[in-house]
């Protein structure tokens, strides 16, 4: 079976390295480089904390978290892979109170997470600048990815045809509407057997070449890096105001809700990297003396009713959707779960109620 991945972030990544790995002819396509759009831009936290809104949300989450492991052991963990852990602390009553509730729930259903001080979580940061008995919620079983690396080792390990630095103009129907060819930007006509959208921002785009109508959320993020010689944390954590991991390669990834919130003032991302690094050096004085490198406003590939889109759309033969926010999380297990459905015809229980049929007028 010849299957086309429009978009290479790690939905893409994770699609065609499980469907080459099942001896599908896979060709990866992406009107960039892999990895380089949003995946590279997210804050990359492997998690199922804050995904409580439905308990099917939350147990594809955790099946992504297992994924996530699973991976790691398949294909190595070096570089990319970091299981540390996740802290999550606050300085609002009523958000503390909503945190605490939200552990309780967890634990509730079995989710790994610890209430600590935080005299305690500094035993596992010293760097961090907190009061000794703020209520700190620890989940030891979270952690964090350099996303760039992850799809770089998926696509260097997945037997693919690669066409990069040209995107999709077309994709063509035969009989039965049933897909049969995507035309490149660059003029290439490539016979497939299926197709599969996992564009990420750009996945409204792609439908639409199916005659399909895809709501998308706008929901843009700034994520800055800060470049420091020593890092000062070790894990992926929610301080109050700002959000905090390690990047690897002697740099620090931030990002803020409330910092998202001021994309549409007009304010300069320089300026929002700026802001970032003030919040960030509050929690973590030792990140004063840290430099701020680049900073990138990304659009979240969330669907409109802010669920996964997955699988296949009964209306186009051929064609099937892998689009949704937290895609580090999810990647690995929709990977998995989508190669089987498109080379088996298997619709895992894990995806109902995230079909993209539910957005069919």
């Amino acid at each position: 079976m010849r299957v086309a991945v429009i978009g290479v972030g790690i939905l893409g990544a994770a699609v065609g390295w499980n469907l080459s790995r099942q001896g599908a002819e896979v060709i990866l396509i992406d009107a960039a480089q892999p990895g380089e759009g949003v995946t590279n831009w997210s804050f990359s936290w492997v998690n199922a904390s804050n995904k409580t809104v439905t308990r099917a949300y939350y147990e594809l989450n955790v099946a992504g978290l297992v994924a996530c492991r699973e991976l790691a052991a398949a294909i190595g963990p070096s570089s990319w892979w970091y299981p540390s852990g996740h802290l999550r602390w606050t300085d609002d009553p009523a958000a503390e109170a909503r945190l605490l509730e939200t552990a309780e729930l967890l634990a509730a259903w079995g989710y790994g997470v610890e209430v600590r001080t935080g005299a305690e979580a500094r035993r596992l940061e010293p760097a961090l600048a907190l009061p000794d008995e703020a209520p700190v919620v620890f989940y030891p079983d979270e952690a964090w990815v350099h996303g760039r690396r992850l799809v770089g080792r998926l696509v260097g390990q997945a037997a693919a045809e690669r066409r990069f630095g040209a995107g999709v103009r077309e994709i063509g129907t035969g009989a039965g509407g049933r897909v049969e060819a995507v035309v490149l930007s660059d003029g290439s006509r490539l016979g497939v057997d299926a197709v599969v959208n996992a564009a990420g921002p750009s996945a409204a785009q792609v439908a639409a070449l199916v005659g399909r109508r895809l709501p998308m959320r706008r929901e843009p993020g700034v994520v800055t890096r800060l470049s420091c010689a020593d890092v000062p944390i070790g894990r992926v954590m929610h301080a109050p105001h700002v959000e905090i991991r390690p990047d690897g390669d002697a740099s620090v990834v931030l990002h803020s809700r409330e910092i998202d919130a001021l994309i549409d003032t007009g304010e300069e991302p320089a300026e929002l990297g700026r802001l970032l690094h003030a919040s960030a050096r509050r929690v973590v004085p030792g990140l004063g003396g840290a430099r701020v490198g680049e900073t990138r406003v990304a659009f979240r590939p969330i669907p409109g009713d802010g669920f996964p889109s997955v699988g296949a759309v009964p209306s186009v033969p051929g064609y099937y959707e892998a689009v949704t926010h937290s895609g580090i999380t999810l990647g690995p297990v929709i990977g998995r779960l989508l190669a089987a459905e498109i080379l088996g015809g298997k619709r895992d229980d894990l995806l109902d109620g995230f079909r993209p049929e539910r957005f069919t007028p």
